[in-house]
């Protein structure tokens, strides 16, 4: 074997070795749990009784015997999400680009208190909001819209199917501006100011033009890095109804999404061969808006 070939080698394996604790890492915590989802998602089993294969039945079940699924699981996910995952996507790209335009102190000031609700637990988040939406009297909402004479008693927000959805959407968005938003802070941060000034040069006319025939084309992986993230993080945000209503399934089904359905039998049914196969579903749907993001942002090279 030529030398050239043996170094080629040493420096392959070198660089495996660098990697293999993320390799073992990823393998333990992602592909083996999500290889094992798929496996038990061609099977019945409660957790008590070993896994018994039974093909296809599960996914057929979902579709065809589901009625809250279909009814109301499916759209309620698709519609939280449409809100919250673009709202939340430009919502972040707008107080970046606006915090962009300001002195340094006050932006880092401004980054910290737009970013810290996501660094917030859950469990704490829900808490807050819970005191403001409180169903009884000393409500904050209830409280101040009864000072105003604009309701007579109390209104149960979170137990209403009426009113859940909204909140949910409201406690997300308020809590959205993760990475995704940091990221395109810097990325707006990073792009040459000589690009503006040779957009104008070349008939650029206004701010909005500037923003969309410079900034976006000019931080198109920071873009593409949010919009991934913020995929991600609304079908993770899906817990949010369960932790303001009490309760799984949430009233009336009002704010039940998928991942609060793969909860309910998951954990508790335990059904863990159906929950297998709802979680299948929804992996499908997270890779499919992933792939979305990344023929809009990706690099066509």
């Amino acid at each position: 074997m030529k030398p050239a070939t043996v170094k080629a080698i040493k420096n392959e394996l070198s660089a495996y070795a660098f990697i293999s604790p993320f390799l073992i890492i990823f393998a333990l915590f992602i592909i083996i749990p999500v290889a094992a989802a798929i496996g038990l998602s061609f099977t019945y089993f409660n957790t008590i009784q070993a896994p018994r294969f039974i093909g296809f039945e599960n996914f057929v079940n979902l579709i065809t015997q589901d009625n809250a699924f279909m009814m109301y699981i499916l759209p309620n996910t698709f519609k939280f999400a449409l809100l919250v995952g673009p709202g939340g996507y430009a919502l972040s790209f707008w107080l970046a680009w606006l915090l962009a335009q300001i002195p340094r102190k006050s932006r880092t000031l401004l980054t910290l208190a737009i970013y810290s609700p996501s660094l917030t637990a859950a469990v704490a988040m829900a808490v807050i909001w819970l005191v403001i939406f409180s169903g009884n009297a000393s409500g904050y909402l209830n409280h101040f819209l009864m000072n105003l004479a604009f309701i007579n008693e109390p209104v149960q927000w979170t137990q209403s199917p009426h009113y859940l959805m909204p909140i949910m959407v409201v406690v997300t968005l308020w809590n959205s501006m993760g990475v995704g938003f940091l990221a395109m802070l810097a990325g707006i941060l990073n792009i040459n100011s000589e690009m503006y000034e040779a957009g104008y040069i070349d008939g650029i006319k206004n701010r909005l033009q500037e923003v969309w025939y410079i900034t976006i084309p000019s931080m198109k992986p920071q873009m593409l890095f949010g919009a991934v993230m913020a995929v991600v993080g609304t079908f993770q945000a899906g817990a949010i109804g369960v932790q303001l209503s009490g309760a799984n399934p949430t009233p009336q089904n009002a704010g039940q999404l998928m991942i609060n359905h793969i909860e309910d039998y998951g954990f508790l049914r335990y059904e863990m061969g159906y929950a297998s196969a709802v979680s299948v579903v929804l992996l499908i749907i997270v890779y499919g808006f992933s792939k979305l993001c990344w023929r809009l942002f990706g690099d066509k090279d």
